[in-house]
């Protein structure tokens, strides 16, 4: 990060420094981040940043969103959904919509006033998108839209709904589409309550319904029975931005663990003199030095020429399965109040978990991988 990234990341910290250890407690109770957040993040220019200034965003790059995503996972937090909302949602109206569409959403996202959500996965279709069931049959001049979603991120707030359906089930995953759904107008169209998880207890995570939801033929977003292929095109960024969030994770667990093992006494000395100690912390250090090192380079590479989708799963997989390995020893170091909320380290090791999950398992990020070799 230099020039104008720098600038932008030091803006995004200070920012953030003020309102996340303000407002984390709220947003974790009410299993949302307020509007009035995002709001005040568009006036700052925090949101929308890759994307060009003529559809009301900061006209930057993917740099300039991965430094905003940066400045806020230093606090270790993961109650706002700005990377689904600008990193991946933007991002698809942008490469995949008309100039209509572009033009009638992206401005009113880069301000706060339209927020995004991507539903793919559904309560039997997961990892495995060719499965998904919900189903969109054309009308007269739209499309009727019936199904359910499920662990979506932004679900609760959203009002654009990007929506994979089956627009041709006898064509599997070539006939996918993306519809985007306004939810303000759309009749049918139902969220279930905030789902109960084991961490990540700010983020904004539903469950949600269509049933007989009425769209116009407009809100397709790009061609019929391409979605499959849209979305196998941008999962490599999505993937990206769960690294991201990984080593920024790994990071802060190594330095809130080392302050820790330096204060806290055992046997008439500091933690940090007992060689076990010593040499667990020394292993996680280094671990987060070559995560770092791995994720910068796969951030050059998609900067310079889009990174491929093998390299992509390797830093999904890898990233985030290091990060639930160093926060794991990281909060046994901790000892009890390791698995003390109010301690950063219990908190890092409860929202660390679901990462190797979503943006499709590990084990299908490692299929991926073997399937190029």
């Amino acid at each position: 990060m230099t020039g104008d990234a720098a600038d932008l990341f030091a803006m995004a910290t200070s920012f953030f420094d003020r309102e996340v250890p303000a407002n984390r407690e709220r947003w974790e109770a009410q299993h949302h981040v307020d509007r009035d957040f995002w709001l005040r993040c568009g006036k700052l220019g925090l949101l929308c940043v890759s994307i060009p200034e003529e559809y009301g965003g900061g006209g930057g790059s993917f740099l300039h969103q991965a430094t905003i995503q940066e400045a806020y996972a230093r606090h270790g937090d993961r109650s706002w959904g700005n990377s689904m909302h600008s990193g991946v949602v933007a991002d698809y109206i942008h490469v995949y919509g008309t100039e209509e569409q572009r033009h009638r959403w992206l401005p009113k996202m880069a301000t706060g006033e339209l927020l995004g959500a991507l539903a793919m996965t559904e309560p039997s279709a997961g990892s495995d998108l060719k499965a998904i069931r919900t189903r969109a049959e054309r009308t007269g001049d739209g499309w009727r839209i019936n199904g359910s979603k499920i662990f979506i991120t932004n679900g609760g707030s959203a009002d654009l709904v990007v929506v994979a359906c089956s627009t041709d089930p006898s064509k599997g995953a070539k006939g996918i589409s993306l519809i985007v759904v306004e939810t303000e107008s759309a009749a049918g169209f139902s969220r279930g309550r905030p789902l109960g998880k084991i961490g990540q207890h700010g983020s904004d995570t539903n469950e949600l319904f269509f049933d007989d939801v009425l769209v116009p033929a407009q809100n397709l977003l790009g061609e019929e029975g391409n979605g499959f292929a849209m979305m196998m095109g941008k999962l490599p960024q999505e993937r990206l931005i769960i690294g991201i969030t990984a080593v920024t994770a790994i990071e802060l667990a190594v330095a809130v663990t080392t302050d820790y093992v330096k204060q806290r006494e055992a046997f008439g000395a500091p933690l940090i003199d007992k060689q076990h100690v010593r040499f667990e912390l020394a292993e996680c250090a280094t671990l987060a030095k070559v995560a770092r090192t791995f994720l910068n380079e796969c951030m050059a590479t998609h900067l310079a020429t889009g990174l491929d989708l093998p390299t992509s799963s390797m830093c999904k997989w890898w990233l985030t399965d290091v990060q639930c390995r160093v926060i794991d020893k990281c909060l046994q170091l901790h000892g009890g109040y390791g698995y003390m909320t109010e301690y950063p380290i219990a908190r890092l090791y409860a929202d660390a978990r679901a990462q190797t999950i979503y943006g499709g398992t590990n084990e299908i990020q490692k299929e991926l991988i073997a399937r190029s070799l």
